[in-house]
C-alpha cells in the first residue's frame, strides 16, 4: 500500500463536477452553489439535463455488454454519486456475485455511497483520487474486491474530459491499462466540440471560469488515449449511437449529445 494522497474535502467554494452532474440527472446531492452554477449551464445548453440522462443510459449498455462477455468484476473511475440504475445495480441483476468497486475523492458522494452500499458485500466505494492509480488499485477495498488475475471492466464515464493533457491523460490509462489482464475491457464516454455548436464551447468555457477545466477531445484524440486497447465496433460514436437498445432511441442527431463514447478490449 502507497502514503497516498490526501483527499481533498467539501470545498463550498466553487461548484463541483460531480454535484452538478447529479443534480442535472434528477438528483438530491448537492448544495446551492451546483444548483446555481448548473443553471447557469442550462442557460447556455438547455439539453444539458438530457444530455447527462444519454451518458447515464450508455453507461448501462456499456456494464450490460461487459456482463454478457463473462465479465464480473467493474472498476469504476470518477464514478460520482450512486443513482438508481447505477453500475452494481445493473451487473447483479445479472449476476449477484459480480463485484464492483467505486472511486471518487467528492466526500458527499463517497459518505452517500457507504449508505447506499452498507448491505451490499460485493460493491463499495473507495475514497481515493483516480489521478493516482496506485492509491486507487492498492487501495484495500479494492485489493479484497478485485482479482486483477481474472478479467476486469474499468470504467470512466465522463471522467477523462477534466484531465487536461498536461497531466498526462494516456499515461494516466496506460497505468490502468497495465493493471489488467488481457480479455478485461474500458469503457469510456468524453465531451467532444466535434460537430458541436458554439454553445457548447461556452458551457466548457462555464466550467473553466468555475475552476474545473473541460477538455473536449476528437475522435482520434481518444483512439490516442486508449492506446493499447483494441476499439470494438460500433467504434467511437456519440453515445445514443453506441449499441441502442432500439434504434428509434439514436434520433436524427446523435451528435447533441455532446459526448463521444467507446469500449474496448485488452487482448
Amino acid at each position: 500500500m502507497t502514503g497516498g494522497h490526501a483527499p481533498r474535502g467539501i470545498d463550498f467554494d466553487k461548484p463541483n463536477a460531480a454535484r452538478v452532474y447529479d443534480f442535472l440527472i434528477g438528483g438530491k446531492l448537492n448544495y446551492a452553489i451546483d444548483r446555481e452554477f448548473a443553471e447557469r449551464i442550462l442557460q447556455v445548453r438547455p439539453e444539458a439535463r438530457e444530455l447527462a440522462v444519454l451518458n447515464r443510459r450508455w453507461l448501462r449498455r456499456a456494464v450490460r455488454f461487459g456482463a454478457a462477455q463473462g465479465i464480473r468484476q467493474f472498476l469504476d473511475i470518477g464514478s460520482g454519486m450512486p443513482t438508481a440504475g447505477h453500475v452494481h445495480e445493473i451487473v447483479q441483476s445479472i449476476d449477484p456475485t459480480s463485484r464492483v468497486v467505486y472511486v471518487d475523492n467528492e466526500p458527499i458522494a463517497v459518505a452517500h455511497s457507504e449508505i447506499v452500499l452498507q448491505d451490499n458485500a460485493n460493491a463499495e466505494m473507495v475514497r481515493a483520487d483516480a489521478e493516482f492509480p496506485a492509491d486507487v488499485l492498492e487501495h484495500p477495498t479494492t485489493e479484497r474486491l478485485l482479482d486483477f488475475t481474472e478479467p476486469v471492466m474499468l470504467i470512466m464515464a465522463a471522467f477523462i474530459h477534466f484531465i487536461p493533457d498536461s497531466r498526462n491523460p494516456a499515461g494516466l490509462i496506460a497505468a490502468y491499462r497495465d493493471a489488467l489482464v488481457p480479455g478485461s475491457y474500458l469503457a469510456l464516454s468524453s465531451g467532444t466540440f466535434e460537430g458541436q455548436g458554439e454553445e457548447v464551447r461556452r458551457a466548457a468555457e462555464l466550467y473553466r471560469q468555475s475552476g474545473t477545466d473541460v477538455v473536449a477531445r476528437s475522435k482520434e484524440e481518444l483512439r490516442a488515449l486508449v492506446a493499447g486497447f483494441e476499439v470494438l465496433p460500433p467504434g467511437i460514436v456519440f453515445t445514443p449511437e453506441w449499441r441502442p437498445d432500439d434504434p428509434a432511441e439514436v434520433g436524427e442527431h446523435p451528435e447533441l449529445a455532446s459526448q463521444l463514447a467507446l469500449v474496448a478490449r485488452k487482448n
